[in-house]
Order: C-alpha cells, then structure tokens, then sequence
C-alpha cells in the first residue's frame, strides 16, 4: 500500500503530490492493478490534510483512468504505469550512483540539479511534460 508524504512547503498544491505519489508507486510497480488505494479516512490520519484534497486527487486519478472507485469497496488500480519495477538493475545503478554523488559531498538540490540536466539531454522531446 501506498504511504503519502505531503511537502507542505513545496509549493505544489497537496492534492497534486497525492497524484505524482500514486502515479510514481504505479510506474515503480509498488501498486499494481487490482490494489486497493488508501481510504481518505487513512491518508487524512496520516497526513492531516482535509478528506476533499483526498477526493480531489482520486477523482483525477479515475479522470485519467488509472483508478476506480468501488461504491462502498474503496478506490482500486485500474491500470499499471510501470515499465521500471523498484527491483530493476537500473534501479540498483541509480541507488549506487547516488551513493557515490553522497559521498563525493553533493547536496540533494545538486543532485536533482545535475539528474534533470542529464534527462534534459536525453529527454529534450518530452521536456515540459508532467
């Protein structure tokens, strides 16, 4: 199951990382078709965000059809967005990399900043998409 974790000083409006968390747990494989989402009674004890935020973000999760929502079951995975499961060798690269940037004394904004200079490079078609 998935566990959200709420920024609030990120500046991205809650509903928002509930979202990209969902959709990140589905591409990681971490939730699979057929997973029942959290109840917005368990994210508000969790998060101690408002039960509408949680609503919201389910509902565009079922606009984008990655999501059901069970009348009296819950909000279930309808459809899977992974391609790199957790457990990929690509996976265990980038953790060691990471290590290695750890220990080399980058900070975590160099490292996001160096990682999104490289997809950039390597992704430049698909910049800008969310």
């Amino acid at each position: 199951m998935v566990e959200y974790r709420i920024d609030r000083r990120s500046g991205v409006a809650t509903y928002v990382q509930i979202v990209q968390q969902t959709k990140q747990a589905l591409r990681l494989g971490l939730l699979e078709p057929g997973d029942r989402l959290p109840t917005a009674r368990e994210v508000v004890e969790a998060t101690a965000i408002n039960p509408n935020t949680v609503l919201k973000a389910y509902r565009e999760l079922e606009r984008e059809g990655l999501v059901e929502a069970r009348r009296g079951l819950g909000t279930f995975v309808r459809k899977s967005l992974s391609t790199a499961p957790a457990d990929s060798p690509l996976r265990a690269e980038l953790d060691a990399w990471a290590l290695r940037a750890r220990e080399a004394g980058l900070e975590r904004e160099d490292v996001a900043a160096l990682f999104t200079s490289v997809l950039d490079t390597h992704f430049a078609e698909s910049k800008g998409d969310a």
